[in-house]
C-alpha cells in the first residue's frame, strides 16, 4: 500500500539535524491524555482517559501501570495520582463509563507481604508511591521507579504476550506478587492458579458481569482471561492468598474497592508452596533474597481462549529473557504502522500531537485471536480460523465516523478483521444482529445508532469486501429492523433520529450494491426521516414526542412538514 503523505501547511522550514534522526514512533507520547480527573487535570489535558504502558498495533496485550480500580477510570491510570498499585497485561483506552481489563496485576514488592492495595488508611497495601521525575512512556516501553520500594519497573509488550524487568534493591524480602481477582471497575468472581515448574504459573481469571466492569456490570462483559507466566528466578519460597466472599455480597465496584471489602480480604489464608488453588479471590507470590541492583524479570501470554493458547503465545513470541530484543520488536512494529503516513514540514510538537493521535488510532479493534487463529466466540466456545483475526472493542458510535475511515486507507485489513468478527459474533450468539458497542463478545447496547451499518458500507464501498458480504447485509438489515426509525419505535429525540436516518441511508446502499432491489427504496425512504425534525423557525433540529408534538409539546404545521428538499 502507498503510504499517505500529508504536508503541514504551518512551519515550512529545515528540520534540525537531530530531528531528522528521529522516527514516527519516537514523536509518540503516550502520556498525552493520560488523565481521568477533570479537577486536577484541567481541561486543557482533555481528559483523554488513555494508558501510558507498552502495547503493539492494535495487539491483545496492554502492560501498563495502574494508578486506580474503581470508577469511571477506563484506563486504570491518572497522571496526577501519587500511587501505584502495580502493572497489569490488559487495559482499556480512551473510553468514558465504567472501565474493564486491568487483569494479572503484579507489582513488585519487599518487606512484609500485603494482600490488598491499600487504598484505604486503615488497612496497609501492597501499592507504592511513584516518582514522576523518573517515570518514562514511549511506544512500546513505559518505566517507573517504587520510591516506597527502591524498585526500578520496565515493561514492554509483544502482541500476545509481555514482559516485565524489576531492578530490586539488596533486601532478604523482596518478591513479585500477582492480584488475580483484580479487574479495573470491579473484580474477577473466581481464579485458578497452578504451579506448572520451578519457574512458571498458569491459571485463568472469570469475569462476568456480576463482578462489575465494563458499566459496573451494565455492559454485560462477560469473558475469562488465561495466563501462562514465567519467573527468570526459581520459584522457591511462594504461595497463594485466598479470601472467603460470603454468598450474595456484592462484587460490583462500589463494593469492591470499600473498606469493609478490603477489611475482608485482608483476612486472606495464605497458604505456602501449595500446588495449585480455585477460588473466589486469590492471589500468588513468589519471595527471595536480592542482591543490590539485581534484576528479576516475570513474562506472560495472555489469551482470552485457553491456558494452552497462553502458553503458545508467550513461547512464540518471547521465548528467552531478552527484554530489550523485545522492546525493540514493540518499537519496529509502532514504526512500520506509524509510517503508513509520512509528514512534512510543521514544528516538533506538532509531530508529537500527529503520531501520537495516529497511535492512539492503532490501539483497537485489538487482536483476540490467539497466534495460530483460535479465538473465543460468542457463544463462549473456542474457534479457529486463519481467513481473519478476531478483534474486539468495537466502540461504534465513538469511531465509526473517525476512526474508521482512517482505517480504511492506512489498515483496511483491520476494518476487514473488525467486520468479520461483528458478523460472527451475530452468528455465533444468536443475536443475529450488529451490536454498536462490543466488548469481548458482550451485548453492551451502548450509545444510540447502528454504527456497523456505515463501517460496513464504507469498507464494501472502498473495495474492503474479504467478508461474507451477503451475511453481514441480512444482519445489517435485521439491526435497521430492531433498532431504526420505524414507526412509533422511538421518541424522535435528534440523537437517534439523525443516527438511525443515516444508518439506515448506508443500509440502502448495501441493497442497491448487493442484489436487494426491493430495500433500496424501502431504506432510502426511511433515511429521509431527518427531515421530520427540522424546525424552520428555529432552522435547526428539534425533538419531537410519540405523538408528533414538539419539545414543548405544541404542534406546529410548518414544524411537522418535510421541508428539506
Amino acid at each position: 500500500m502507498k503510504r499517505l503523505v500529508l504536508f503541514a501547511i504551518a512551519s515550512i522550514c529545515a528540520v534540525q539535524v537531530s530531528a531528522q534522526t528521529k522516527t514516527p514512533a519516537d514523536y509518540v507520547d503516550p502520556f498525552i491524555g493520560g488523565s481521568t480527573s477533570a479537577a486536577k487535570a484541567g481541561v486543557l489535558h482533555g481528559l483523554g482517559k488513555t494508558f501510558p504502558g507498552a502495547a503493539t498495533p492494535f495487539g491483545l496485550v496492554q502492560v501498563s501501570p495502574n494508578t486506580i480500580t474503581g470508577g469511571d477510570n477506563g484506563p486504570g491510570y491518572s497522571y496526577e495520582m501519587e500511587y501505584m498499585e502495580g502493572f497489569a497485561f490488559t487495559q482499556m483506552s480512551g473510553i468514558g463509563w465504567y472501565g474493564d481489563l486491568g487483569n494479572l496485576l503484579t507489582t513488585p514488592t519487599t518487606g512484609p507481604l500485603h494482600v490488598v492495595a491499600g487504598r484505604h488508611k486503615q488497612l496497609p497495601g501492597y501499592r507504592s508511591k511513584y516518582s514522576k521525575d523518573d517515570e518514562v512512556a514511549k511506544a512500546g516501553y513505559y518505566a517507573a521507579t517504587l520510591t516506597d520500594y527502591k524498585i526500578r519497573a520496565e515493561v514492554t509488550a509483544a502482541p500476545h504476550s509481555g514482559i516485565m524487568k524489576f531492578t530490586f534493591p539488596q533486601n532478604k524480602q523482596s518478591r513479585i506478587q500477582i492480584d488475580l481477582a483484580r479487574r479495573v471497575g470491579g473484580t474477577s468472581t473466581e481464579q485458578y492458579v497452578e504451579i506448572v515448574d520451578d519457574h512458571t504459573i498458569q491459571g485463568w481469571m472469570k469475569c462476568p458481569p456480576e463482578g462489575g466492569g465494563w458499566g459496573n456490570g451494565d455492559g454485560k462483559a462477560n469473558y475469562t482471561v488465561y495466563f501462562y507466566a514465567q519467573f527468570s528466578k526459581p520459584l522457591k519460597n511462594y504461595g497463594v492468598w485466598s479470601a472467603e466472599i460470603p454468598n450474595g455480597m456484592s462484587r460490583k465496584s462500589e463494593s469492591v474497592t470499600s473498606l469493609k471489602y478490603d477489611s475482608l480480604i485482608a483476612k486472606a489464608v495464605i497458604t505456602l508452596n501449595i500446588k495449585q488453588q480455585q477460588g473466589k479471590h486469590l492471589g500468588f507470590y513468589t519471595e527471595f533474597a536480592t542482591g543490590d541492583r539485581e534484576v528479576v524479570m516475570m513474562k506472560s501470554g495472555i489469551s482470552f481462549s485457553s491456558m494452552a493458547g497462553a502458553k503458545l503465545n508467550l513461547t512464540t513470541e518471547i521465548p528467552a529473557w531478552d527484554f530489550n530484543k523485545t522492546r525493540a520488536q514493540a518499537k519496529a512494529l509502532w514504526n512500520k504502522s506509524l509510517s503508513q503516513i509520512s509528514v512534512a514540514g510543521g514544528t516538533e510538537d506538532q509531530k508529537t500531537v500527529f503520531y501520537t493521535a495516529l497511535y492512539h488510532t492503532m490501539i483497537d479493534p485489538r487482536a483476540t485471536s490467539d497466534v495460530d487463529g483460535t479465538y473465543m466466540g460468542a457463544d463462549m466456545q473456542p474457534h479457529h480460523t486463519n481467513k481473519f483475526t478476531k478483534r474486539s472493542v468495537f466502540s461504534g458510535w465513538d469511531v465509526f465516523r473517525s476512526q474508521f475511515p482512517l482505517q480504511t486507507i492506512i489498515n483496511p485489513a483491520v476494518v476487514s478483521d473488525m467486520v468479520n468478527s461483528l458478523v460472527e459474533m451475530a452468528d455465533q450468539s444468536g443475536n443475529h444482529y450488529l451490536e454498536r458497542w462490543e466488548l469481548l463478545n458482550a451485548y453492551s447496547g451502548c450509545m444510540v445508532g447502528n454504527p456497523a451499518i456505515p463501517v460496513i458500507a464504507d469498507a464494501y464501498s472502498k473495495g474492503i469486501r474479504n467478508f461474507d458480504a451477503q451475511k453481514a447485509y441480512k444482519y445489517a438489515r435485521n439491526t435497521v429492523e430492531k433498532f431504526g426509525n420505524l414507526p412509533g419505535a422511538h421518541e424522535m429525540d435528534i440523537s437517534k433520529t439523525l443516527e438511525y436516518g443515516f444508518d439506515e441511508w448506508c443500509q440502502s446502499q448495501l441493497a442497491k450494491w448487493l442484489g436487494h432491489p426491493g430495500d433500496v427504496k424501502l431504506y432510502a425512504d426511511r433515511g429521509q426521516t431527518y427531515k421530520q425534525i427540522f424546525d424552520p423557525e428555529k432552522g435547526w433540529f428539534r425533538p419531537k414526542n410519540a405523538d408528533g408534538t414538539g419539545s414543548h409539546g405544541q404542534r406546529k404545521a410548518a414544524y411537522n412538514r418535510i421541508i428539506i428538499p
